[in-house]
């Protein structure tokens, strides 16, 4: 008793016990985390396992993707890359974690993105039953019929995109052949993602638009729809996340395409010998027929996955078995996109842009031996309950777009331009020229190509 009498009478003692007393919390609690703590057997980077602020440092560099490939690269395809997450870079657990039988929700993680103070969106509820509610009376506005319905806007947009293409500066250089003006790809690409979701949003016209299908759409299970929070919280999230994904993968598909001639001039044969005018370009068996563009896009997503990190998921009780390893409740499990999608079991070649990796013709594809082992670790709209309900849309959206702007216009890289590429002069991950360089924040952050335009000469 006089000893703590004695301390809380003198400041600098009590300033003293405080200090030491955190300082043996600190410890005791690194002590665990490198001994005890059940990860503490899985490889991965010291500090990693000790705090978050590993992470965290990552992500706001926008080099989250890259730590996770760089930490596989390095510890293997099990690691520990937080005290209390383990990143798998293996195709059977993606389904071992994000299939519809996993015993696991999505992280704590997503409440840092609440769709307002009153509810959170598809996005980021954790619990399952209420993403699961949400979910089946959102899958009426991204049905067949209603995506169907929605294309003429798509196409409106598409048109009124293609028209600021023939229209930008006569041209570079003096008119060099016919080459427009650059442009930033990105930038373009960034524009008429927002302005179609806008439109399917019906934020700027009167009709039975996107938000017609969310506000008259009723779960079949218990005849209820959304409250007015929750379409204010899914409309939102669905212009950002739908214009920012949709742009990040169609900016990177002109930028490999820029990059690889050769694959530029077999998919400009391909989508010009298919159609005999633009206007027959819409969604449908014959754009669908399209073998080489929609391999080209898988590819450029591959390479480039416009969500490149992990998606975290926590083990519910219970546990888990992931790849032979069981992981108990409470711990944060995933699979990083880029990480696997550049992993070369699954991928040879894996910074190669080879788009007929993805054909189904042996005699087209060098790579065919691993086409099952490919299609088992795509995952640019993740798998499963929780995967992208907005896959088909972002498909339709793409392979117009990109093939009218095909059909209509030559296009190459701007001289002398480098924008949006890697460089040897760039950290650790970022120094290939050939790959396009993104940022991840969870979603992603971009910038380039920059692309001259022409009207189409053959």
């Amino acid at each position: 008793m006089e000893f703590l009498i004695s301390i809380l009478s003198s400041p600098l003692l009590l300033l003293a016990s405080i200090l030491g007393l955190v300082t043996l919390y600190i410890t005791t609690l690194i002590i665990y985390r490198l001994t005890f703590h059940p990860l503490a057997k899985y490889p991965g980077p010291k500090l990693a396992a000790i705090t978050d602020i590993y992470l965290t440092y990552y992500a706001y560099r926008g080099n989250r993707h890259l730590a996770f490939h760089l930490a596989h690269e390095k510890y293997g395809s099990h690691v520990r890359i937080g005290p209390n997450t383990l990143s798998i870079n293996t195709a059977p657990a993606l389904k071992s974690i994000y299939g519809f039988r996993a015993n696991v929700r999505k992280a704590d993680f997503y409440t840092a993105f609440p769709a307002n103070k009153h509810t959170y969106n598809v996005h980021s509820s954790i619990d399952k039953a209420q993403h699961a509610r949400k979910r089946r009376v959102m899958s009426h506005a991204f049905s067949d019929a209603a995506i169907k319905s929605l294309e003429r806007w798509i196409l409106a947009n598409v048109r009124t995109g293609c028209r600021l293409l023939a229209e930008k500066g006569v041209a570079a250089e003096g008119g060099e052949k016919g080459w427009r003006e650059a442009w930033n790809a990105a930038d373009w690409c960034n524009c008429k993602a927002q302005a179609m979701e806008r439109t399917k949003m019906g934020l700027d016209v009167d009709r039975k638009d996107f938000f017609y299908h969310l506000l008259n759409a009723k779960d079949p299970e218990t005849g209820n729809g959304f409250s007015m929070d929750e379409l204010w919280g899914e409309s939102n999230l669905l212009i950002i996340a739908g214009s920012d994904t949709t742009s990040t993968s169609m900016a990177a598909t002109f930028f490999y395409l820029a990059h690889n001639t050769s694959t530029l001039q077999k998919l400009c044969h391909e989508i010009r010998t298919t159609f005999s005018d633009v206007e027959e370009i819409v969604s449908g068996p014959k754009l669908s027929g399209c073998a080489y563009l929609r391999a080209c896009i898988d590819e450029s997503m591959r390479m480039t996955p416009p969500v490149a990190g992990a998606l975290p998921r926590q083990v519910l009780p219970g546990g888990i078995d992931i790849d032979g390893h069981h992981i108990p409740a409470g711990v944060d499990v995933g699979v990083p996109h880029y990480a696997i999608h550049h992993n070369a079991d699954y991928f040879p070649r894996p910074f190669d842009f080879v788009p007929e990796r993805w054909l189904s013709d042996p005699t087209a594809n060098p790579l065919h031996d691993k086409l099952t082992e490919a299609h088992a670790a795509f995952c640019p709209f993740s798998i499963g309950p929780r995967g992208c309900i907005g896959k088909g849309l972002a498909y339709v959206e793409l392979t117009v777009t990109i093939a009218r702007v095909l059909y209509l216009f030559d296009l190459r890289l701007a001289p002398g331009s480098t924008l949006g590429a890697g460089s040897k002069d760039l950290e650790v991950g970022r120094t290939r020229a050939t790959e396009y360089q993104i940022e991840d924040r969870f979603a992603s952050m971009k910038d380039g190509p920059m692309l001259q335009f022409r009207p189409k000469t053959a």
